[in-house]
């Protein structure tokens, strides 16, 4: 009998997960956008650029107007403090003033977030004097982004610590990066095709070359045949050569100056299918792998990165000085192991969209599981990802994004998509 996931979200743990989730986005909605998380640690109670949007973009599937007016001051918020090159920033503290643009070096996907952001309040909305405010700055981050390919071949480069993995080690060409940036260019093709009534015939050719590189670069094929659209061809023989971990199997997670990545980078790996980039044997063999590797027979939500980084392994020096203020990637814990119900929520959304609805509420039933989690005596901790070896909340109390994690994933068992600009709109 086929799964109903209508009335699978009757079950009591998904309605209390989903509305345990709705109060963690009203807590986190402030009049001047989206605080990262409600709880007075660190530098979480800001307007985060990746967080804010990743939050609003959930409170946009909600259609709730406190949520939907919070996502519109995130990105106002973001825009009015936009730095004098175009660079969106990282955070800002609304209450002090202060503005970071990123710790040692900038945060390129907050630009890219910030593009995705603005094109789906706007399409989703029509909110005609929003998006007439925003235009330059759009403008402003889009040639920005272009000098960040540095060598104009297509790809942005992604100095260490330069996105959201801020901690760990992957820099260069990274998978992540470049999806968010096809994204944002779908997304201001979208925006012009709406607003001009015309054709970024510019924005027509990235998003081709753009996409081309990604499939050509990050998926080892079994013959050692060089594709047309190589980025540098002695360093893909040089990968290729060395890719048995990830050939076939998964997306490679980077690539620099100083060869690949091998690591399997789970939010990559679920982007470029929720993206429409990947094709469906693709799709398939990144599933295989995730249920004989990751789960291994377990449930659980998605870790950041696999395998977990360990003494005596050749990366863990590299690992331990690579951290901000404390070292927080020791083995199952933050990005090293770690696994968070953030990019589990993604991972729903993209089994629900290829149809695989039964896989997809087994891990939304495992978000609202980490969600309920306690911390501090508290059920219901909303944690910033769980202890990969002994299942434990860690990281940040009340974090929101973990809480759109199980909003993203509610509404893609009931067919509405977290991004909703695919490739017919650009």
């Amino acid at each position: 009998m086929k799964l109903n996931p209508y009335s699978l979200l009757q079950d009591p743990l998904f309605q209390e997960g989903y509305e345990k989730a709705v109060e963690i986005l009203h807590a986190c909605a402030t009049d001047t956008g989206f605080l990262a998380s409600p709880t007075r640690k660190d530098n979480y109670r800001r307007i985060w650029a990746r967080d804010g949007v990743v939050i609003g973009m959930a409170g946009l599937l909600i259609q709730d107007p406190v949520l939907v007016e919070a996502m519109k001051q995130t990105l106002q918020t973001l825009a009015d403090h936009q730095g004098p090159h175009g660079e969106i920033p990282s955070n800002v503290d609304t209450a002090s003033g202060r503005v970071s643009y990123g710790g040692m070096t900038g945060r390129v996907d907050a630009d890219l977030w910030f593009i995705i952001g603005c094109g789906e309040y706007w399409l989703q909305t029509g909110d005609d004097s929003f998006l007439g405010r925003i235009l330059p700055s759009l403008k402003k981050v889009r040639f920005l982004l272009g000098a960040w390919e540095f060598n104009n071949r297509g790809l942005l480069y992604v100095p260490e610590t330069g996105d959201w993995a801020d901690e760990y080690i992957h820099n260069g060409f990274v998978l992540y990066d470049q999806l968010l940036y096809l994204q944002a260019f779908k997304t201001l093709a979208a925006v012009n095709r709406r607003w001009h009534d015309s054709t970024d015939h510019q924005l027509q050719e990235d998003i081709s070359r753009l996409k081309r590189l990604i499939r050509a670069n990050y998926w080892f094929k079994e013959n050692d045949e060089v594709p047309a659209d190589v980025y540098h061809e002695i360093l893909y023989k040089k990968g290729r050569t060395a890719a048995d971990r990830c050939a076939l199997q998964y997306w490679a997670p980077f690539f620099s100056p100083h060869g690949y990545g091998y690591r399997f980078d789970s939010l990559a790996n679920i982007l470029v299918s929720l993206l429409g980039v990947a094709d469906t044997q693709q799709q398939e063999s990144v599933e295989l792998y995730i249920r004989k590797n990751i789960m291994i027979g377990k449930e659980h939500v998605m870790p950041a990165f696999y395998p977990v980084i360990k003494p005596p392994d050749h990366d863990w020096e590299e690992l331990k000085m690579t951290f901000s203020y404390t070292f927080k990637n020791q083995p199952y814990q933050y990005h090293n192991g770690g696994l968070w119900p953030m990019i589990s929520g993604f991972y729903t959304a993209d089994l629900a969209r290829r149809g695989k609805t039964e896989a997809a509420a087994a891990h939304l039933k495992e978000i609202h599981r980490a969600n309920r989690l306690e911390m501090e005596s508290t059920p219901w901790s909303f944690p910033e990802y769980v202890h990969g070896a002994d299942g434990t909340a860690q990281g940040t109390f009340h974090q929101g994004w973990s809480a759109a994690g199980a909003v993203i994933g509610h509404f893609a068992l009931k067919d509405q998509p977290f991004f909703t600009v695919g490739e017919s709109d650009a």
